[in-house]
Order: C-alpha cells, then structure tokens, then sequence
C-alpha cells in the first residue's frame, strides 16, 4: 500500500523526543510543575538538555528568573498527575497539593523533586540565546537521582492530543562505539 501525505502539524507526533517530564521551579517562595515533552539531549558530559518552556506559562519566567530547575521523570502510574498538571495552570492552582505529589529539597538547586519520580535531575540554566525567538533554554544537570527499585520503568511518551505510548520493553545489542 502506497503511503499518504501526513499533516505538517502532525509531524512532532512523529519525532518525539524521549520521556515526559515534570519540570519544577522555584521562585520568589513560589513552586511550580508543569509537564513537559519538548526537550533533546545535547551532550554527554556534561550532561546538557535543551528543552522548550513556552513563554504562555508561567515556569518560564520563573526559569528565566532562577536559572534552576529539576527534570522529574515519572512512571506510567502518574499518568493522571501528568495529564492534570499539564492542564492546569499554576497561577491558580497549587498543583503539588492537588495532585498530591510530594516535594523533596534539591541538593544543588531551589527548584523541588517529586518523591513520586522514579528520576530526578537538578538543573540549572546554562544558556539563554535561543530562548527570546524559540524558548529554548539549554539546561546542565548537575545532580542526578534515581530509584534503583525501579529496574525497568514504564516511562511515558506524548504522542500527541492524549496519546501516550509506555515504554515497556528494553532490546539490548552489543555497541560497536569504540
């Protein structure tokens, strides 16, 4: 069967970049999660990720202001955390309180982790050029935890418009990389 012409606006649903994240922030006293499926490595060591906080929601002028994040990864038993702090704002909703997700200290940032993460990377901001035109902010982790109860986690992948695929099944082959 031949293939068809897909939709410009759907092509992201194709190039889909790795887990969803919680991204918090911390600013003025004030807390904030969103949910966030824009973001690429960009380097190994250190560790960069660029990531993409729309300028419409308000972690990203707190991001802007502290220059510190954290990246929480969570598992598929969040889905209804993750959907629900991706709509809602928390300009007018303490998402921590109403989707009963528990904020642990960072090490090296103010921004909280989510104890109900599987993962956890504290970031702080590292460059800025892109974010006026795109709002890309290129993020260096500096601390990184992880459950080591979790062997293989069930991580979440937006595919767009309410679609998630769950990562379920991990195919190992030997590298060839020197």
């Amino acid at each position: 069967m031949p293939k068809k012409s897909l939709p410009l606006s759907k092509v992201y649903r194709l190039i889909e970049p790795g887990p969803v994240v919680l991204l918090t922030t911390a600013s003025a006293g004030g807390t904030n999660v969103m949910t966030m499926s824009w973001h690429s490595m960009l380097e190994f060591e250190p560790p960069l990720i660029g990531c993409v906080v729309s300028d419409r929601n308000q972690p990203h002028s707190m991001l802007q202001g502290s220059r510190e994040c954290v990246l929480n990864i969570p598992t598929d038993d969040l889905l209804k955390q993750v959907v629900g702090c991706g709509n809602s704002s928390g300009a007018t909703t303490d998402k921590f309180a109403r989707y009963k997700l528990t904020c642990v200290p960072g090490e090296l940032v103010a921004a909280p982790l989510i104890d109900e993460c599987f993962a956890n990377l504290e970031c702080r901001v590292v460059d800025t050029d892109m974010v006026r035109k795109y709002c890309f902010f290129v993020l260096e982790v500096v601390k990184a935890w992880i459950d080591p109860a979790i062997k293989t986690p069930r991580t979440l992948h937006h595919r767009g418009y309410g679609s998630f695929l769950v990562a379920t099944e991990t195919i190992r082959v030997r590298s060839q990389m020197w």
